[in-house]
């Protein structure tokens, strides 16, 4: 089952022709990284102090990622320690954040495995890897650097936040995500070359010449004709549009049925 959060941005009602585009994220990483605390924090604002963490669930949100609408799908996914029945999320997702807590290594061990697969499997995708936890600095056991450095060895992006206290920097990331996805449909997309033809002037036809007749054979006549100059010149515009359709083709795919996050105590 999905849970819509969010309100309909200022401006009016969108057109029933024209759907908001969909991004869908899926949090993977291990029990008690903190999954269900970002994805909450990021849809309410408010932070859980406890939750079932053998239940996921597929939440949306109407956001604006740079003044452009998004329906941003997050599914909350439950492994526990380790990468487990992964079809499920790789054939949906369009992005990846994959989590750890920053005082506990072995949930960072756990997002390498992670990190593999999506290296072999999600053709293509973004992926961000995200330190959680920051608020318990003082049971540090990841060095900030280690993340930087197995996030640069997988070409990720990285970050560090607090889904206790920092709102705003959960936002961002999932936030970049959409934009990450965004750039990923830009430079996939092939320019295609619009040809346009310029005519010149004719030149001056000549004198039908006929050639004289040999051993038989019957006369012919050649005639001087206009020559077609093509020039190949990339069109931004269609390249653009082309894009707008792509992010819709992505739209298509839907979420599978999951069951309803429980047991949640938000303060």
């Amino acid at each position: 089952m999905s849970s819509m959060f969010g309100k309909p941005r200022a401006g009016g009602e969108r057109p029933p022709q024209s759907p908001l585009v969909e991004c869908n994220v899926a949090m993977l990483g291990c029990r008690g990284a903190g999954k269900s605390a970002l994805t909450v924090k990021f849809l309410t604002k408010r932070f859980i102090s406890e939750y079932d963490p053998n239940l996921e669930d597929t939440y949306a949100s109407e956001e604006l990622v740079d003044q452009q609408p998004v329906l941003l799908k997050v599914m909350d996914t439950a492994d526990q320690d380790g990468p487990g029945n992964c079809e499920r999320y790789l054939r949906w997702a369009s992005a990846f954040l994959v989590v750890y807590s920053i005082e506990d290594r072995r949930s960072f061990e756990g997002c390498q495995r992670y990190l593999d697969i999506l290296a072999l499997h999600a053709r293509g995708c973004p992926v961000l890897l995200l330190g959680n936890k920051l608020d318990m600095e003082q049971y540090r056991q990841v060095p900030a650097a280690e993340g930087m450095s197995l996030a640069s060895r997988f070409g990720c992006l990285f970050y560090e936040v607090s889904a206790c206290q920092d709102f705003a920097g959960v936002q961002h990331v999932f936030h970049e995500a959409v934009r990450e996805v965004r750039r990923q449909a830009e430079r996939s997309l092939p320019v295609r070359p619009l040809f346009i033809t310029e005519e010149r002037p004719c030149l001056p036809v000549a004198t039908p010449v006929a050639l004289p007749t040999r051993h038989g054979l019957a006369s012919c006549t050649f005639n001087t004709l206009s020559t077609v100059n093509c020039k190949e010149i990339p069109s931004v515009a269609q390249a653009k549009l082309v894009t707008v359709k792509s992010s819709r083709a992505q739209s298509k795919r839907k979420a599978p049925t999951l069951t309803l996050l429980k047991g949640f105590k938000i303060f």
